[in-house]
């Protein structure tokens, strides 16, 4: 199976903060579906950003690959959280979709681009037929969230990430977000960074756990006991209910979302 990404040793860390990713070592695959979880603060969102591009590691090494062969320029879409776009900024549902494409796509602003019709069928994917003109100020959340993900998928991205993807998907929307994120791993890895850990379960193929280090899963039957090892100090449980798990925490000492006093 072809790699796309390969993380080998990486370290990452500020003046403040040296030590906020360890030998982190990772490998994912072409139709991969990879679920990082892990506690606020353990690293989740430096991973992301290193593997953009947007911080340089202090060790280690990144690299990228296109039909097994090595490339030094990748093809990631990149879903952000919501609460990181300004929603006051002029730019129209079509705009935000067409900023996707990559620069030697990015004819359609003329009006001549061969890409238009693949921009209105991104759009009308994503349920927002009606708003394809219309400014993201006008959106909902959840509206301003799917026009983000058209954006991500119109240039066919080799990799998709998505950063709490699920924290303003409208539940409108919900079944069609999943099934298209099916649709989409049919020829594309993805990585999706989620706190949920029932969602996560529920969706992906194989699991990371990034706390400082990173430990991973193959397979998304994760025990208790792995959870409880390598996500926090917490013992949690898992109960399965229908295709959704959903994970209890016990009361217990120490814990600020038991003892809020």
């Amino acid at each position: 199976m072809n790699k796309v990404l390969e993380l080998l040793d990486i370290s990452v860390g500020y003046n403040e903060k040296p030590d906020i990713l360890k030998n982190v070592n990772l490998t994912v695959y072409k139709n991969d579906f990879l679920g990082i979880i892990g506690p606020n603060g353990g690293g989740k969102t430096t991973l992301l950003k290193t593997i953009l591009g947007l911080i340089k590691p202090a060790t280690g090494k990144i690299m990228f690959y296109k039909n097994g062969q090595l490339s030094d320029k990748p093809n990631i879409g990149y879903l952000p959280q919501i609460n990181n776009i300004d929603k006051k900024f002029p730019i129209s549902v079509y705009e935000v979709v067409a900023s996707g494409l990559s620069r030697s796509h990015r004819t359609i602003f003329s009006g001549k681009g061969k890409n238009k019709e693949q921009i209105k069928n991104i759009i009308r994917k994503m349920g927002l037929g009606d708003y394809i003109h219309k400014p993201i100020g006008e959106l909902s959340g959840g509206q301003l969230q799917r026009a983000l993900l058209g954006r991500a998928i119109v240039d066919n991205p080799d990799i998709l990430i998505l950063d709490e993807p699920n924290s303003y998907v409208d539940k409108g929307f919900e079944a069609d977000f999943y099934k298209l994120l099916e649709e989409i791993n049919q020829n594309t890895a993805i990585i999706l960074v989620s706190h949920d850990v029932g969602t996560i379960l529920s969706m992906v193929k194989n699991i990371a756990c990034v706390n400082r280090g990173l430990h991973y899963h193959a397979g998304s039957n994760v025990t208790p006991e792995w959870l409880k090892n390598n996500f926090i100090s917490c013992p949690i449980e898992i109960i399965g209910h229908g295709d959704f798990p959903h994970r209890i925490l016990q009361k217990h000492d120490g814990c600020d979302c038991c003892n809020p006093d």
